[in-house]
């Protein structure tokens, strides 16, 4: 299977494409056994692509009964995601091609290319000076509401990240000059490989999403009050509600997403 626009044939014409495609140079951002993320030009234009080689079967079954998950076996699952996310009205990577070539697991090929969201900042990287430069009161509630709005849009309709933390986020950023307009954020959900989609989620992986939320965001300086109104505008319900309707959920995403910190900080 190959989807590329036209222009990108036709610069390749004559050529295997997938050879093209797996010989790009550029920045490499991230390099782990059959994966591959860098970024790169074509035509003046910036572009990120993932490139996924098969894995033998003495790896896979190494990640299932050593670290309990299956491995990522492909660009397909992320491909079908942004698809996912773009109906949704969920701002991610724009899609510009993929591939996928082989059957056989060890032999597979396959690639997904995005266009580069330029001047974006991770919410990591934009959050991280606020315990001593707070932000503007009317940007950190309009941030923690479009989180919680992406958030309760994946659960709502099935899916669930798996990598849910701030440093999927990429805020767009103002120009030179400009001032952030709370009244118009545009926020980006990024690195879908692992997405799962579902007829029904289970109450397992909504934890797991927002607690790892809760856990990338402890060191940012959050109050009481943020955390309220995440928990509000996540249920999309008054805060007394949520407190006593779900109160199991909350203290399972408390204690999943402290254990995380504690790990991570040890």
């Amino acid at each position: 299977m190959l989807v590329l626009p036209d222009s990108w044939k036709v610069a390749w014409q004559g050529k295997d494409i997938f050879n093209q495609v797996f010989s790009l140079e550029g920045r490499i951002y991230k390099e782990k056994d059959n994966r591959k993320t860098l970024s790169f030009t074509f035509n003046n234009k910036l572009y990120f692509a993932k490139l996924h080689k098969g894995l033998d079967w003495k790896k896979i079954l190494k990640y299932i009964f050593l670290q309990f998950r299956l491995p990522v076996l492909g660009a397909q699952n992320e491909w079908r995601a942004i698809q996912r996310l773009e109906q949704l009205n969920i701002k991610t990577t724009p899609l510009v091609g993929y591939g996928k070539q082989g059957w056989h697991t060890k032999n597979t090929r396959s690639f997904i290319i995005t266009k580069a969201l330029t001047d974006t900042l991770s919410l990591e990287k934009f959050c991280e000076n606020w315990p001593a430069a707070p932000p503007e009161p009317s940007v950190k509630r309009a941030l923690i509401n479009e989180v919680a709005a992406i958030a309760r849009a994946l659960h709502e309709n099935a899916v669930n990240h798996r990598d849910f933390y701030i440093c999927h986020f990429l805020l767009k950023t103002p120009q030179k000059g400009e001032k952030l307009d709370p009244e118009n954020l545009s926020v980006y959900l990024i690195d879908l490989h692992r997405v799962q989609q579902r007829q029904r989620i289970s109450r397992r992986w909504q934890v797991k999403d927002i607690a790892g939320l809760y856990f990338s965001s402890m060191d940012i300086g959050l109050t009481k009050r943020d955390i309220f109104r995440f928990m509000q505008a996540y249920r999309n319900k008054p805060l007394k509600e949520t407190l006593y309707q779900d109160q199991l959920f909350w203290t399972r995403v408390k204690n999943r997403g402290e254990t995380l910190y504690r790990s991570f900080n040890k």
